[in-house]
């Protein structure tokens, strides 16, 4: 057994706390994790407590490291996993952090996809096809990408994209507006007769001074 013999806040705001056991420094813990396994002074340790005590250190730092990497936008199960595999955090720790992030619905990968297709929708419309390869490479599954992605309607996602991008436009021949739009829209990833007819709408609008 060993003994607690001190407690000490490190300095910067006391989130970690430097655990001594028989008069020596021996390990740090995140502040919530020694409150939480209600570690005393005085407190005599198994060497399997030290040990769960320092599992429940790496939970608890790879827990935070998601927290963080979500706090910025929603991400894929497929991304969490690939960024704590980053960080170092070993598969056993990584599962049990996932479980705890999907238990809190923090991860769910139909949401992110739902997510994704609206902001896309949204601020930047593009094809089903190309919204499905993005979605592919986030790690989303072939059976969410369809249920998600499956209504979207090409030539609205793509009349809105060339409205967008044309909005500011100058004035100029349409064999010139024609070719821009065209390789614009392309790189969007639709198809040659979805290009075509929003071409030709969004011309005639702006020829008729409706666009």
């Amino acid at each position: 057994m060993r003994k607690v013999t001190a407690l000490h806040e490190e300095r910067g705001g006391g989130k970690r706390v430097k655990v001594f056991l028989d008069g020596r420094f021996a390990f740090s813990l995140e502040a919530e994790v020694a409150a939480r396994e209600n570690l005393q002074v005085g407190q005599e340790l198994s060497t399997a407590q030290v040990e769960a005590l320092t599992r429940a250190q790496q939970f608890q730092r790879c827990l935070n490291a998601a927290y963080r990497y979500l706090g910025y936008r929603p991400r894929s199960e497929s991304e969490v996993r690939g960024r704590l595999r980053r960080r170092g955090f070993d598969d056993d720790c990584i599962g049990a952090v996932m479980a705890k992030l999907k238990e809190q619905g923090l991860v769910d990968d139909v949401a992110f996809a739902q997510f994704w297709k609206e902001n896309r929708e949204s601020f930047s419309p593009r094809s089903q096809r190309l919204t499905k390869l993005e979605l592919r490479q986030k790690g989303v599954t072939a059976d969410i990408i369809e249920q998600v992605v499956s209504d979207l309607d090409e030539e609205d996602s793509a009349y809105r994209a060339a409205l967008n991008r044309t909005r500011h436009w100058p004035v100029s021949d349409y064999p010139n507006f024609r070719r821009r739009l065209a390789e614009y829209l392309r790189r969007r990833g639709f198809d040659y007769e979805v290009i075509v007819h929003t071409v030709e709408r969004v011309w005639q609008e702006r020829e008729s001074g409706s666009g």
